[in-house]
């Protein structure tokens, strides 16, 4: 296990037991971090819940809109304050509506929403919420950040190539990850890394809203040359990234997805 013994971890993004960002931060836990964690309203309840059960301190938390830069900047102060210097930071927020994604409900007859037809307004809410959220808080983070700290973000190969059902997203992953490299390269200079992992799909709360989203495993099933990740496949990777292994690795989009992302065709034709 690595040790990260009296490092400082942020992590925003845990909604419930299924999340990314949660498996992540019990991860960063388990290798010794200090993990604060954001929460909204809704998931409150849960985030505490969560912690506690595994042994969290609850007292580093705080109800944060990554929409609103001074609660990004209570927040990361306050945990400055308690623990000091902050050492690695995941975002793992996103969001969008069903007129950005483009489904339709379960068991509703209506047709789901064109991606000709997504609204302006809904998108960039999404736009905010999940990409320029990022931004916002390595701007709010830097002076509060630890020499050769480390910042990962969550992203989905929708991003390079045609998910239809996964429609809107599409265009706020693309836009995340051009910010991932610019952030790697605006921020190099207290030896600063920012990378994304490219995630396979892993059902959680979020993607279990995506229509079609079984059926998408069942091909990564047969097309990726590992088969379908999990959610701890993932964490274990962000592990490496919120350690000294990868103090020389910056703006890389690096894929946990049992390799679907190198395949043209599904294998042995299936």
């Amino acid at each position: 296990m690595i040790n990260n013994n009296n490092k400082v971890a942020l992590v925003f993004g845990v909604r419930n037991e299924s999340s990314l960002a949660y498996a992540i931060a019990l991860k960063l836990h388990q290798s010794g971090c200090k993990v604060a964690v954001s929460f909204v309203e809704d998931t409150k309840d849960e985030v505490l819940f969560l912690m506690e059960k595994a042994g969290m301190d609850t007292t580093l938390t705080a109800q944060v809109d990554v929409r609103n830069e001074s609660e990004i900047q209570d927040f990361i102060e306050d945990i400055y304050q308690k623990v000091g210097a902050i050492d690695y930071i995941l975002h793992g927020v996103a969001f969008g509506n069903q007129q950005v994604m483009c489904y339709s409900l379960p068991g509703s007859n209506e047709q789901a929403p064109s991606y000709l037809d997504i609204p302006f307004e809904d998108l960039m809410d999404s736009f905010n919420i999940s990409a320029y959220s990022l931004l916002r808080i390595c701007r709010v983070a830097k002076p509060f950040l630890a020499d050769n700290a480390s910042i990962l973000t969550l992203t989905y190969n929708a991003s390079q190539k045609v998910f239809p059902d996964y429609a809107g997203m599409s265009i706020i992953k693309a836009a995340l990850e051009n910010m991932v490299v610019y952030l790697a390269h605006f921020l190099k200079d207290k030896g600063i890394r920012v990378n994304a992992i490219s995630a396979g799909l892993v059902l959680t709360t979020s993607s279990g809203a995506v229509t079609g989203i079984r059926k998408l495993r069942k091909i990564g099933k047969f097309t990726a040359p590992l088969g379908n990740i999990t959610a701890e496949d993932v964490a274990n990777t962000s592990l490496y990234y919120f350690s000294d292994l990868s103090k020389k690795i910056t703006g890389n989009i690096h894929y946990v997805d049992g390799g679907f992302n190198i395949m043209g065709v599904a294998a042995n034709g299936e």
